[in-house]
């Protein structure tokens, strides 16, 4: 239908139907953040552009081959991805038709923020090693299956007994997803930052590490000195108070973008601390 003749339907139907797609691949993306698949969608972007220009030159053989690894490569996909397939199809069913209301994630941030703020002041206190890291925005998947599934409540007491040494848990990392302890003793990956202190070890390593490729917030207490360290973005606050620690994460966690902007002065000053 020529351009001229559609009507204010139509238009509106187009652009229903562009924003419905453009949501979709979204939403995609951020399933598979931090996931093996992120791999794999590089990969099928090598393959179609090498299929283009295979037709653009006119190389007949490799044409063939990349068309053929093309039709029959999506049902590898769905054999090979099955378990990142359903953990995306159900955070479908959980979805802004099932979500929660603005008041009550609020709260459940806040709870969220007492309860971490309590065991990380009783572990600082008596200088237990720990390391937690909260999922923000980009998957963690990946890291979480290194680890022990939980799939528990978060509470200030579990996380302290997970921490306790000489327990089968308190060596790795904890992962918390929304108001859950999703998993312990995963493994993160070591940042290789020349500009880390050598007084610190892996733990704070770790942290930063994941910092460098997730939007993680990652907070480690020094069993050494009881510190307690925060790290995003791959910068790390070194030496908080406790009170510092629960201003932090109240300002990243519970208020809104604006307080955010606040909070950065705190990370940039801190962080050319450690830097420097």
């Amino acid at each position: 239908m020529p351009f001229e003749d559609l009507s204010i339907m139509d238009y509106l139907s187009r652009i229903v139907d562009i924003f419905l797609v453009w949501y979709v691949i979204y939403k995609l993306i951020m399933v598979i953040r931090g996931t093996k698949a992120v791999q794999l969608l590089k990969g099928i972007f090598v393959i179609l552009i090498a299929r283009f220009l295979s037709d653009f030159f006119q190389l007949h053989t490799l044409s063939w081959i990349l068309e053929n690894a093309i039709t029959w490569g999506f049902l590898a996909i769905i054999i090979i991805f099955q378990p990142e397939l359903r953990r995306a199809l159900e955070q479908l069913g959980r979805g802004k038709i099932f979500a929660r209301t603005g008041i009550q994630e609020e709260e459940e941030q806040k709870h969220k923020v007492e309860a971490i703020t309590e065991a990380v002041r009783y572990m600082a206190k008596r200088r237990i090693g720990a390391l937690i890291s909260i999922e923000r925005e980009t998957g963690m998947g990946d890291y979480i299956e290194t680890g022990i599934p939980l799939n528990s409540t978060l509470t200030s007491q579990l996380l302290i007994n997970i921490f306790i040494p000489n327990t089968p848990l308190h060596d790795g990392a904890v992962i918390i997803q929304k108001n859950q302890i999703t998993a312990a003793a995963c493994y993160l990956p070591l940042s290789e930052s020349p500009f880390i202190s050598k007084d610190l070890g892996t733990r704070h390593r770790a942290a930063v590490g994941i910092s460098e490729v997730t939007d993680a917030l990652t907070i480690v207490v020094s069993e050494e000195t009881g510190n307690i360290s925060v790290t995003q973005h791959g910068e790390l606050n070194h030496d908080l108070s406790p009170d510092e620690f629960k201003q932090l994460l109240e300002k990243e966690l519970v208020t809104g973008t604006k307080v955010k902007q606040t909070s950065s002065s705190l990370w940039k000053r801190k962080g050319k601390r450690e830097h420097g």
